[in-house]
């Protein structure tokens, strides 16, 4: 039985083509991508749930930046069915714009925003350095939905843009590799700070 998300969308023939993150990409279709939370407190449980329903979680609760709570144009309502239909509003946005499956389009789009590496501060005689590191494969995949929802937040807040609007915007712009996106414009960052640190 093909199970397609939405009850629109198929899953089937989408691959990972980096390595790297292809375990951490779950690509297992819901028609409802909604576990409630059923994996929580298992190592790893987060690799384990659908992609699109990480997307839709990370739309609920975009994390911190400056360890302040992300500005959010009142979209983080704790509603999981307002973020829901966000994803849906700009997946349909994406298909129309590109002719694509939509989800294609997004796991594209987010292994081309996983960033390689990233540094970290050590402090050494009282003097601090930073260092280049590489990044663990389940933090990529974090951090790069972190940036595409923090970016489409960004675009949104404030803007007569809607955040399903903003949200197909930087998918499309991840998916195409074009500086337009926050999230590979932070991971080129990340990498040339990190090439200059080694």
């Amino acid at each position: 039985m093909n199970v397609k998300l939405f009850n629109r969308w198929s899953v089937e023939g989408i691959t990972v083509l980096d390595a790297g993150v292809a375990d951490y990409i779950t690509l297992e279709p819901k028609i409802v991508p909604k576990t409630g939370a059923r994996y929580a407190g298992q190592k790893f449980h987060k690799s384990r749930t659908f992609i699109v329903e990480r997307l839709i979680n990370k739309i609920m609760v975009p994390g911190h930046k400056s360890k302040k709570h992300w500005r959010s144009s009142g979209q983080c309502t704790g509603k999981k069915q307002l973020a829901c239909n966000t994803v849906k509003d700009a997946f349909i946005i994406v298909e129309t714009k590109l002719k694509k499956n939509p989800v294609e389009v997004f796991v594209q789009g987010l292994v081309n925003a996983c960033a390689r590496e990233e540094i970290l501060t050590i402090e050494y005689g009282g003097a601090r350095y930073p260092k280049s590191v590489e990044v663990a494969p389940q933090r990529r995949v974090d951090i790069a939905l972190r940036y595409m929802t923090q970016g489409a937040y960004g675009k949104s807040f404030g803007s007569k843009t809607s955040i399903a609007q903003a949200l197909a915007d930087e998918i499309m712009a991840a998916y195409q590799m074009s500086p337009k996106s926050s999230a590979v414009s932070k991971k080129r960052d990340l990498e040339r700070q990190a090439a200059s640190a080694k």
